[in-house]
């Protein structure tokens, strides 16, 4: 049975969702948050921390990561192991987890779009502007317009 299209769903999620920024700053809080997203990173990952470590190492330009880094970085229990942000840029792409720049950035009230996402944006706002104007144009034609004749005697 398919629903009526005017009934809202209350379980779906929309997929871009409106965000306010947080009105305070916990950083234990996002240390926290960024440290299980990063292992939950790990664990969807196909590679192992081993690849994951040297994939990163290769990104970086560095000789070797290890492992325990890797590990330190996704420890909560180790809040002196904060993943730098060019190092957290490497761990995105040996992972392929790149859902981790949104939720680093969702608390901030932004939202970020992959690839031709931004087209949506873009034709959302064009016909937002288009909306603007039909209704500039409809007032404009609700007036009558009295044209003069000019240089007639």
């Amino acid at each position: 049975m398919s629903k009526h299209p005017g009934q809202l769903d209350f379980w779906l999620e929309p997929l871009f969702p409106v965000r306010a920024p947080s009105a305070t700053l916990d950083l234990s809080r996002f240390r926290s948050k960024l440290k299980r997203a990063m292992a939950q990173a790990i664990r969807e990952c196909p590679h192992g921390r081993e690849v994951i470590a040297a994939r990163m190492a290769q990104y970086l330009g560095l000789p070797n990561l290890s492992r325990a880094t890797l590990d330190a970085y996704t420890a909560e229990s180790k809040e002196t192991h904060d993943v730098s942000l060019v190092r957290f840029k490497a761990f995105v792409r040996a992972t392929g987890a790149n859902w981790l720049w949104d939720m680093v950035v969702s608390e901030d009230g932004l939202i970020v779009l992959e690839g031709d996402e931004a087209r949506l944006a873009e034709i959302a706002r064009l016909q937002q502007e288009q909306a603007k104007v039909a209704a500039e144009l409809k007032i404009l034609r609700s007036l009558p317009v009295n044209i003069k004749r000019r240089g007639r005697s």
